[in-house]
């Protein structure tokens, strides 16, 4: 079982369920215009193993039973950039703690942004948390977008804006 969190107009999940037929991927998301773009990809591509939760992500990460996910997806969040709306980012303890409860281990949390502070503030909380380990071994697996992640219209947005994503994915390491 795959999770997306804030899967957007879904293309992204959309995607990954039509190269992933085996694989349940359930997606997160508070939009309903979003919600009806990625029933509609559902739909069309008769993609009977895709469940959607419109509502916040939080409340599926804290519904869902310990060790049940085996790859997350947060991909260009929301990244709050105003210093008093750090609170609301979704890379943070409580959500890692929640994180790391819900993913199996050995499974990938996959993080994309095209905001640099976020990015720095993202990998410092996610390094700095105990059940998560950075998969990179050179700049080029953080610079270029792995094969099987497909390009959102977030990331094509930021690319035509002069800004560069970053991809980043991070190791959910076993429990003791």
């Amino acid at each position: 079982m795959w999770l997306e969190l804030g899967f957007g107009g879904g293309e992204h999940l959309a995607w990954q369920a039509a190269q992933n037929p085996d694989v349940g991927i359930l997606g997160c998301e508070l939009f309903i215009n979003g919600v009806a773009s990625l029933l509609r990809h559902v739909r069309e591509q008769q993609l009977a193993h895709v469940r959607v939760a419109d509502t916040d992500s939080f409340r599926v990460l804290s519904a869902l039973p310990p060790a049940s996910i085996d790859r997350a997806f947060l991909l260009f969040p929301d990244p709050w950039p105003k210093l008093r709306h750090h609170r609301r980012r979704f890379v943070r303890r409580d959500v890692l703690d929640l994180l790391a409860s819900v993913l199996t281990d050995g499974a990938e949390f996959r993080f994309a942004t095209d905001h640099a502070e976020y990015c720095t503030w993202a990998l410092a909380r996610v390094l700095n948390h105990v059940a998560f380990a950075w998969t990179a071994e050179s700049a080029r697996d953080w610079r270029q977008r792995p094969a099987d992640w497909p390009p959102t219209r977030y990331e094509e947005r930021a690319i035509a804006a002069g800004r560069r994503p970053v991809f980043l994915t991070f190791r959910r390491l076993p429990r003791h």
